[in-house]
């Protein structure tokens, strides 16, 4: 782990030491990935050639940011933030209270997420793809598993936002800025 940085500001006030957290390739994913899916939201049925090249990077940066769950810094690995679901639970349960302990990378709830958003994305992708095949052109089955799993999709991202927002108030720390910086309080 990263040694803390101390950084005074203005008036000789010390902000509290920080942590490398986010490294560069999960930041770049991440907010990749959300001008992505936008973009694939926007152009939909109207921009068929953006909408389909959209579909084929975030395919592209799912399949990267998997095998970077793997190999990648402490925090990006998988192992550093999957969880038990009776961790989970316990976690989603002790959040509702307020009472959740911080945690400097993923919590058990945001490790369960990122499954399931990744999860999610390769099923998005997959019946995209399958949609732009001779065996699927036209499937109007196909099309609606595609569009059902894009609803469920913007349903885990309320919820993500929600989480963030909610982990963000209870622990005193702006983690969207933590996600473009990639540093955490100490």
């Amino acid at each position: 782990m990263a040694a803390p940085v101390m950084i005074a500001e203005a008036g000789g006030v010390t902000p509290p030491a920080t942590v490398a957290v986010w490294d560069p390739f999960v930041r770049l994913f991440h907010w990749s990935l959300v001008a992505l899916v936008v973009c694939a939201l926007l152009t939909g049925d109207e921009i068929a050639g953006l909408h389909i090249a959209a579909g084929y990077v975030i395919a592209a940066l799912v399949t990267l940011r998997i095998v970077w769950g793997f190999i990648g810094s402490e925090n990006a690995r998988f192992a550093a933030f999957v969880r038990p679901p009776a961790e989970v639970l316990s976690f989603l349960r002790d959040s509702a209270q307020l009472k959740a302990r911080r945690f400097l990378g993923h919590n058990p709830a945001g490790g369960a997420m990122i499954l399931a958003l990744l999860g999610l994305l390769t099923v998005v992708s997959a019946t995209g793809i399958l949609l732009t095949t001779d065996a699927f052109w036209g499937s109007h089955p196909m099309k609606a598993a595609h569009e059902a799993s894009v609803y469920a999709l913007l349903g885990l991202v309320f919820l993500h936002i929600a989480g963030v927002a909610l982990a963000s108030v209870a622990h005193g720390e702006n983690l969207v800025r933590a996600m473009i910086g990639g540093r955490k309080r100490a």
